[in-house]
């Protein structure tokens, strides 16, 4: 063990949890402001089934959205049968983790950026938009900066989202030490085994300590950004 008391094992946990993470969320960010936008700014039809489908990880039960991943990208399943013809799999693999936090998280991460987009003043994209200005660049130089501090609150909630994430994990990848035990994983195994409860506590510590970290230099950063904007 090292100074924290951390077995290499348990290293593994950690740093395969914060690697899950970040890229689940890295990943959700284009098309998470993409729908965030389109329900903010755009009515059609289907505009509520859209919006609904989006926030149908919130209320399913995690272990529900696991299996339906596992139905569609498992190896045998709907999408995951052709993924697998060309190399690509999700199923049992760390890159199945990240995909299932990506989906988990991806309500929260909608939901903060589309409240941000919303409170941008829709009068200054039509002044931008009357001064010739594509659609494009009254988003990246209108909507865009202005809604900034929303689109860092909904990529922490996700990485926050994604690092706890249990059901729809080890329902859709398993509880694979190395490639898919991520931190909560391992801290369900090391609570059935005799004698894990000193090791358990050790990485929910590590948690609680990763997600409070993350969401105090979101604080931090919106805060900064929100006063420049303000300038």
């Amino acid at each position: 063990m090292d100074r924290l008391g951390l077995t290499p094992d348990e290293w593994i946990a950690v740093a395969l949890s914060l690697r899950v993470a970040a890229v689940a969320t890295i990943a959700s960010l284009i098309p998470g402001l993409a729908v965030a936008w389109l329900l903010a700014r755009k009515r059609f039809p289907g505009h509520a089934l859209l919006d609904g489908l989006v926030h149908l990880p919130l209320i399913l039960p995690p272990v529900v959205t696991g299996y339906l991943l596992l139905l569609t990208f498992g190896r045998k399943g709907l999408v995951g049968s052709w993924l697998s013809e060309i190399g690509i799999v999700f199923s049992f693999r760390w890159t199945g983790a990240a995909l299932a936090c990506a989906i988990m998280g991806f309500p929260l991460m909608v939901r903060a950026m589309r409240l941000s987009i919303e409170a941008v003043d829709a009068k200054l994209e039509q002044a931008a938009a009357t001064l010739g200005a594509p659609p494009f660049a009254v988003f990246l130089v209108v909507t865009l900066p202005l809604s900034l501090p929303g689109i860092l609150a909904g990529a922490v909630l996700a990485f926050a989202k994604a690092m706890g994430e249990f059901g729809a994990t080890i329902t859709f990848v398993s509880n694979i030490p190395g490639e898919t035990q991520t931190l909560p994983s391992a801290i369900y195994t090391l609570t059935q085994v005799p004698g894990g409860e000193a090791a358990a506590l050790r990485l929910t510590l590590i948690s609680i300590a990763l997600s409070m970290t993350a969401l105090l230099l979101s604080e931090l950063f919106a805060r900064r950004l929100g006063r420049r904007l303000g300038a």
